[in-house]
């Protein structure tokens, strides 16, 4: 895929660290220019220049639509058009029955839900005829965990999100799909553990979760985004490709 994103313009959410940034690394090592968006300036900053090639760190949040309209605006004024738009941006949390909030659901779906509505409606102005929208979900949304019954809810929307778009979108020729990561090894995990020790037990169990024995990594996962991106998966629509080491699937 050394030249999948010849001339091709991506915007990935979510593309400081993790799956997005090694994401964006492909799309840019594919020959494309890609915008990489996140909260943190700092860490975008860092992100950017991390990445060879044509790389646009933008500061914003999915959850403002300030911030997005800002951001497509970039795009229009340097690149003039986009083609690939990955919604990678995300917001886990762990809380059970009995201990959820107003406050955690509203992070989650505003993040999850509302942010990647809101993320995919400002772009299709810009979106080209045959472009491409990839979603990040997760095998959060097809297997249970304790603890995760509204990340859980928020990935099944983004699900049934990603079927009516691929339905809606086909007179204009743009292919929906989902990427469900399994347990992968990621800076979003990390946050669920307050030390090193935690996160090292963590990772262990979510091993022993998986037939492959282990916890997938960002750059498995980025791998099959790229793909579903590409004119190589030219004729998948609607899909949901699961990248789990058959933690869902045995």
């Amino acid at each position: 895929m050394s030249n999948a994103f010849h001339n091709k313009v991506a915007v990935v959410t979510g593309g400081s660290a993790g799956i997005g940034h090694v994401t964006a690394r492909k799309i840019t090592e594919g020959g494309g220019t890609v915008y990489i968006t996140g909260r943190d300036q700092d860490a975008l900053t860092a992100a950017a220049a991390d990445i060879p090639g044509d790389v646009i760190g933008v500061r914003a949040d999915s959850r403002s639509a300030d911030d997005l309209d800002r951001l497509f605006a970039q795009v229009e004024r340097r690149s003039g058009r986009l083609d690939v738009l990955v919604v990678n941006a995300a917001a886990i949390a762990t809380a059970p029955l009995g201990t959820i909030t107003l406050d955690v659901i509203r992070t989650v779906f505003d993040v999850n839900i509302t942010g990647t509505i809101m993320t995919v409606q400002k772009a299709l102005p810009l979106l080209a005829d045959g472009g491409v929208i990839v979603l990040t979900g997760s095998m959060a949304a097809h297997k249970a965990s304790r603890g995760r019954s509204l990340y859980a809810a928020s990935k099944a929307g983004v699900r049934a999100l990603a079927r009516t778009w691929a339905l809606e979108l086909t007179p204009r020729g743009i292919r929906v799909n989902v990427v469900s990561p399994g347990p992968t090894d990621t800076p979003g995990i990390a946050q669920l553990a307050a030390t090193a020790e935690e996160r090292e037990a963590l990772i262990a169990t979510m091993a022993t979760g998986t037939p492959m024995t282990r916890a997938g990594t960002a750059e498995e996962v980025a791998a099959v985004i790229a793909f579903v991106a590409s004119d190589a998966a030219s004729h998948v629509n609607g899909a949901d490709y699961q990248v789990d080491g058959g933690y869902g699937q045995v």
